[in-house]
């Protein structure tokens, strides 16, 4: 299937690592033009920043002379394991809601306005399967993820008249660095003898929760973002697509 998505241009947000790597891997290879955003600016075409600074937000959006597409991909969790939540105190919450939450609204305004001078384009923001069901692992990741879905629907419904599609991507279980910290804060709290190797945790938990029992890899969420920056999804909006091995299913 041919995209046609060559020489456009590409902002992503979160795109030194993992999902959001990918997702920036995925659009190169298609031939479109990507700048990213991130702290860690480990590549040529990754500028340095903090997605809580709106200043540095709007300036690398301002940087573009046209935007096709906007994807966020940055994301954190508190570091610890929330089950029951009051293993968390309060001040975990902040952090978590500055990065997951404020720094898409930040992207959001900063390019809402470029997007609506195109006249079209699409916007992404990578959520998670945590964030529909009320998952206990890391209370302020879940809630944070469940907000960032509600205000991409307020995005959606904003935008669409401006011919600007806004949807959701949701992930399962994937190897990346955060699934990884996920399972070190768990084993923390359990005796030594109950102690799991990552491998072992994760084989356990992918037999658990999802229905094909496997891992899913970041470059399948690569292969999304760039079909639903196509044309081939011109009436895909304010929808949050999960790519989960079966794990969250709506009857």
């Amino acid at each position: 299937m041919n995209l046609h998505l060559q020489n456009q241009s590409v902002a992503i947000i979160g795109a030194a690592r993992g999902i959001g790597r990918a997702i920036a891997e995925g659009f190169r290879a298609e031939g479109c033009h990507v700048r990213a955003f991130d702290r860690e600016a480990n590549a040529d075409f990754i500028t340095a920043g903090d997605v809580t600074d709106f200043e540095a937000m709007k300036a690398f959006a301002a940087g573009f002379e046209q935007v096709d597409h906007v994807i966020f991909c940055a994301g954190i969790g508190s570091g610890k394991f929330g089950f029951p939540f009051w293993n968390l105190q309060p001040s975990d919450w902040p952090r978590v809601l500055e990065v997951n939450l404020l720094g898409a609204v930040h992207t959001a305004h900063a390019f809402a306005p470029k997007l609506v001078e195109r006249g079209g384009g699409s916007m992404l923001f990578l959520v998670s399967v945590a964030g529909q069901m009320g998952s206990q692992t890391d209370p302020p990741y879940s809630a944070s993820k469940a907000a960032l879905i509600n205000f991409m629907q307020c995005a959606a419904k904003d935008l669409g008249p401006h011919n600007v599609r806004v949807n959701a991507l949701a992930p399962g279980m994937v190897k990346t660095e955060l699934n990884q910290s996920i399972w070190a804060a768990g084993q923390k709290l359990l005796p030594e003898s109950e102690r799991q190797s990552f491998d072992d945790w994760a084989a356990s938990k992918i037999k658990k929760v999802s229905h094909l029992g496997r891992w899913q890899m970041p470059e399948e969420y690569a292969a999304m973002a760039c079909f639903l920056a196509s044309d081939h999804a011109k009436n895909i909006t304010g929808q949050t697509l999960n790519i989960d091995g079966g794990q969250v299913m709506h009857a």
